[in-house]
């Protein structure tokens, strides 16, 4: 596993330019790592725009200019004129890299840099939820820095800007962290919150004391015990749950776990047996090697070609024997992609690993054509910002 982050070898990865040593190590570092999986994003978006350019062949008339322009003994710009639909194709390709870049930037004031919103509505939806010392009547405004508090019999709402709502159970303790036109973020420091939001990706999180959970435009339901491990359980599109170099990516209808010190575990439906999900905890959480190993032999047992998803990132966290045997178990129970391969998986590649996630249907990021018309109807807005 790498120490460091991988962003000079994305390109080479992708390729298929490492050694199989290599890529095994670097697929493993996209797994586990936020910051480089989203600069890969970037370089493979970057890629599939430019192979998207109609590439058409010179006339045969072009030639005879270009010789004489070579032996021309003139003034530079006359020599090189020859060269300007190259000068052109990088104008294309830098623009197309610009496209991306203002795509997936935040939206930034110019003069006041990151606009900060005052505070969140906070409505009473019963009880008599507090903002700090202070009961709240029916309408109330939680600032940033303020902790919003529900007893046993209160319950509130809040609206998140203008991007979503999120309710707020009883005996529940958050904070507003920060707010403003590129981040929403919360605190959950024990309880239970649900969250709507409608909003592009990376726009709104939510921290607690085991993790973040990065939503990715979805519903979910989060809530944190009072040892501090949370219990995600996500109703409509994505979130991703973080700590440190871990995440876990999970779809709707499924859930995932996250213990203080360890971050997230290894997602898994909800309609999995019980026996297969307090395996899947120990698998994820014990610190004895044996138990995991035991845990393991029940996962590869009892999984159903549903639990597909859960074998899928469970790969990266084996190795060895270990990775053949639950990728034999997924090949088994999912008929693999055309164009898939055992040794491919094995290693990680980054190819197989996309073909799978198709077949499995957890590709939650845009197509290339939807990922152009976003490029086109919001490239505009986001320059004038």
């Amino acid at each position: 596993m790498f120490s460091n982050h991988i962003s000079d070898l994305s390109s080479a990865y992708w390729h298929n330019e490492l050694t199989p040593e290599q890529s095994r190590q670097v697929a493993e570092h996209l797994m586990s790592c936020a910051r480089c999986r989203e600069e890969f994003a970037d370089v493979k978006l970057g890629i599939r725009f430019a192979e998207q350019l109609e590439l058409n062949s010179a006339p045969s008339s072009i030639w005879p200019r270009i010789a004489a322009g070579l032996s021309e003994d003139s003034a530079p710009s006359r020599r090189f004129h020859f060269l300007r639909p190259l000068a052109l194709t990088a104008a294309i390709v830098l623009a197309v890299g610009t496209g991306i870049f203002l795509l997936r930037r935040p939206h930034v004031d110019q003069v006041s840099g990151s606009r900060q919103v005052a505070g969140w509505r906070v409505a009473r939806l019963g009880g008599s939820p507090r903002i700090g010392s202070e009961s709240i009547n029916d309408q109330g405004q939680l600032r940033v820095g303020q902790w919003l508090e529900t007893d046993s019999s209160s319950r509130a709402k809040l609206a998140v800007a203008d991007i979503g709502n999120v309710e707020i159970d009883p005996n529940s303790r958050v904070r507003l962290l920060q707010s403003n036109n590129s981040e929403h973020r919360l605190e959950l420091e024990r309880g239970r919150l649900r969250a709507l939001i409608s909003a592009p990706p990376k726009l709104f999180f939510v921290n607690t004391p085991s993790g973040v959970a990065e939503d990715l435009g979805c519903a979910y339901t989060l809530e944190v015990d009072n040892d501090g491990n949370s219990h995600l359980r996500v109703t409509l599109g994505w979130v991703a749950l973080q700590l440190r170099d871990r995440e876990s990516v999970v779809p709707a209808g499924a859930a995932c776990v996250t213990r203080p010190g360890v971050g997230p575990g290894t997602p898994y439906y909800e309609d999995s047996g019980e026996s297969f999900r307090a395996s899947l905890s120990q698998f994820d959480f014990s610190a004895d090697q044996s138990s995991q190993s035991s845990a393991l032999e029940i996962i590869l047992r009892e999984a159903r070609p549903h639990d597909g998803m859960t074998l899928f990132y469970m790969l990266p966290r084996v190795n060895g024997n270990e990775r053949a045997r639950v990728y034999d178990r997924l090949a088994t129970l999912v008929t693999p992609p055309d164009g898939g391969t055992r040794d491919g998986m094995l290693n990680l590649n980054p190819q197989m690993i996309g073909l799978w996630q198709s077949k499995l249907g957890l590709t939650w990021g845009l197509p290339l054509d939807q990922a152009v018309k976003t490029l086109k109807t919001k490239g505009t807005s986001a320059v004038g910002k």
